[in-house]
């Protein structure tokens, strides 16, 4: 069973996720979008060893803090494979910076559909759900989704930034994403909801973005 901890970072609403394997100490790190040194501080107080840093997507509100982190835990970033090139190419730099955001060094592990992340007993399965962007990913492992910038709770990702696509965003939103069980647990990439995270369920009934 995995050990989950939410922490809201940087000035964007970010929710970055600590996961953790209770047995082996293990952990990855989701989205560590500022604060960096207080959610390293976190994870040198729970005694963890990390090995990943995982990007649901390669904007910079998401990516920003790749680099302090890394920095002070040797962890490999991991982030879809389109996404890896989006974010390195010109363009893609260009808007992180006029953002105001740090670059991320360069992707250590690129993934795809179906991959699976493994931290000690813990394995998180990439589900790729382009649409934001075009290697956005959601990640799903004991009944949690991690939903990035896909699913929000009440909402779900703009498609108006370069390499979006709404028709391309709304199918796989419907098929990979809604099919899961009704009580699957919906962790979202921002604070943007009436509450931290959800359920399928919740969304498949409320959602205004889903019905």
């Amino acid at each position: 069973m995995m050990e989950i901890e939410q922490m809201k970072v940087g000035f964007m609403d970010v929710f970055c996720y600590l996961v953790s394997c209770p047995r082996t100490k293990e952990c990855l790190v989701i989205d560590p979008a500022g604060d960096e040194d207080q959610v390293v501080e976190r994870i040198k107080e729970k005694d963890l060893n990390l090995k990943y840093i995982v990007n649901t997507h390669g904007h910079g509100d998401h990516i920003c803090g790749n680099a302090r982190v890394k920095e002070l835990t040797g962890a490999k970033i991991v982030m879809h494979e389109l996404d890896d090139q989006m974010s390195n190419s010109p363009q893609g730099q260009m808007m992180a910076r006029q953002w105001g955001f740090t670059l991320s060094p360069p992707t250590d592990i690129t993934v795809t559909d179906g991959d699976q992340i493994v931290v000690g007993d813990v394995s998180l399965e990439v589900i790729h759900t382009p649409g934001h962007s075009p290697g956005g990913i959601c990640l799903l492992g004991d009944g949690n989704l991690f939903s990035g910038d896909t699913l929000f709770v009440g909402g779900i990702g703009r498609t108006d930034l370069p390499g979006a696509s709404m028709s391309q965003f709304m199918e796989a939103i419907k098929e990979k994403v809604l099919t899961l069980p009704g009580e699957t647990i919906v962790w979202p990439g921002h604070d943007y909801g009436v509450r931290p995270s959800s359920t399928i369920q919740i969304e498949r009934e409320t959602n205004p973005w889903l019905s």
